[in-house]
């Protein structure tokens, strides 16, 4: 069963405690971490951030009074703009201390007389029962082994008018890259390696099938997926462009072998989703 579940406390903290100043210097003002929605050419990063929480919170059909489940909240952005726009309870999930006092100092400074509640906790041993879940690069650090018990919890947290929204990058099978003609390279196995034990320790990514069979097997209903592969291109684009403007700061805040890490990690990234060996996906999943 899901509580019986130890949360991957260490591999998330060991990515994303690595300093909240180290990411302000590539992220956007939201401090959003995953893919952007470049709904117009023209928009900046921080408007195609609002505009792919927009996104994602339009899809869950949200009413004032709800309460929203954040499964992975990161620094708060997704839960400030539904408390903002939507007139809702909220509750986030994280696993990163730095992420869990920034969002505390969020939610003081919030003028709002709706319930709000951050956990430095995963989503194992959450039982409340909640009205909406939202999840935005989360689902990519929990394993494949605990898909079934993370799409139990959120089935039996949900009414029976229920939504969540699951926002995760997915690859390809390695038959699909056979059938595309795009073979697992060296190059491409190495840079895969380096993510998983540099960057994301711990980290597996879906593929589209088995987050469809997974969610269906636990009663879910998908009702929607809408790829954005060619916008977190350009939210890649513009991460490793600001960071390489701040190379100074970021070498004097961390080392020049972080920064030559990180680099390297958002322009493969870049790469991966620019030549379509990864994808990211939003899946409406209704129970």
């Amino acid at each position: 069963m899901a509580h019986k579940l130890t949360p991957h406390f260490a591999d998330v903290q060991a990515h994303y405690d690595l300093s909240d100043d180290f990411f302000r210097l590539f992220l956007d003002p939201t401090q959003t971490y995953s893919c952007a929605y470049f709904e117009r050419d023209e928009m900046t990063l921080e408007q195609a951030q609002i505009a792919k929480i927009d996104l994602a919170l339009g899809k869950l059909d949200l009413q004032p009074g709800m309460t929203l489940l954040d499964v992975g909240c990161g620094w708060g952005a997704t839960m400030r703009r539904a408390i903002e726009t939507y007139d809702v309870n909220v509750v986030g999930l994280t696993l990163s201390k730095n992420q869990a006092e920034h969002v505390r100092k969020l939610f003081d400074d919030l003028d709002t007389d709706r319930s709000r509640r951050i956990l430095l906790e995963g989503w194992e041993s959450f039982d409340d029962p909640v009205d909406r879940i939202v999840s935005i690069g989360a689902f990519e650090h929990f394993g494949h082994d605990r898909y079934d018990d993370f799409f139990a919890m959120a089935y039996d947290a949900l009414p029976d008018d229920g939504v969540m929204l699951l926002h995760t990058i997915t690859g390809l099978t390695g038959q699909q890259m056979v059938e595309r003609g795009m073979p697992l390279t060296f190059e491409l196995a190495r840079f895969l390696k380096f993510m998983m034990t540099e960057i994301f320790p711990g980290g597996r990514l879906p593929s589209i099938e088995m987050v469809e069979d997974r969610s269906s097997n636990a009663g879910f209903t998908l009702t929607r997926r809408q790829s954005l592969q060619p916008h977190y291109v350009k939210t890649l684009d513009h991460w490793a462009a600001a960071l390489e403007a701040n190379k100074d700061k970021a070498i004097k805040m961390q080392s020049t072998e972080m920064y030559d890490r990180y680099m390297h990690y958002l322009t493969g990234c870049a790469k991966g989703f620019r030549v379509g060996y990864i994808d990211v996906n939003q899946f409406t999943l209704a129970k």
